[in-house]
């Protein structure tokens, strides 16, 4: 008698405990040519209304990344930018499901085998989650092009640290366009 793989078992078993993180949503105007874009800006009637956080700096510093690795350059303070960023950040309290769940394992050493379940009930926690939402302007039609929204959970206290900020701007962008003839490779993730 054949016996199925055991990693085979366990690992089609865990697949559905992992908890993924909120998709990420994105809208991009058809109308829009992001051929002609090449430059991008911040809109500065943000800036004007508070100081700059170091967690905006943060911020700003991921998405300018991906964008320059999608081949936007950042434009000159004097220039007129093809494309102008605004952003939104918010953090609430979620709460966090833990459905119910059943393990099984198997194994076995030389003649002798063994087995085993186990049960877990289901559970909610609260949970911090912290979002991200980013319009890109035309400025020259002062219609948005596009918009994208990221949620992840944050640590219950203090600022999220900046690589969760880099991978959220990443998967952010992971859709936009990039300009044409952009050979820059992705990080690694």
């Amino acid at each position: 008698m054949k016996r199925p793989p055991v990693a085979l078992v366990m690992f089609a078993l865990l697949g559905g405990c992992a908890s993924a993180p909120p998709p990420v949503h994105s809208m991009q105007d058809a109308q829009a040519d992001f051929k002609v874009f090449k430059t991008f800006a911040w809109d500065k009637s943000q800036e004007a209304a508070r100081p700059l956080s170091i967690l905006d700096s943060n911020i700003q510093a991921a998405i300018a990344g991906e964008l320059q690795r999608k081949g936007y350059a950042e434009a000159d303070a004097a220039a007129k930018p093809d494309l102008m960023l605004q952003y939104e950040t918010a953090a609430a309290e979620a709460i966090k499901s833990k459905p119910f769940r059943i393990g099984i394992g198997v194994g076995g050493y030389g003649n002798s085998g063994g087995a085993g379940v186990g049960v877990s009930s289901a559970s909610a926690e609260n949970v911090r989650e912290g979002t991200l939402v980013l319009r890109v302007i035309d400025p020259a039609r002062n219609a948005e092009v596009w918009n994208g929204r990221v949620s992840r959970e944050l640590s219950k206290t203090g600022p999220p640290d900046p690589e969760l900020i880099r991978t959220a701007v990443g998967e952010l962008l992971r859709e936009f366009p990039s300009r044409p003839g952009n050979l820059q490779p992705a990080k690694p993730e």
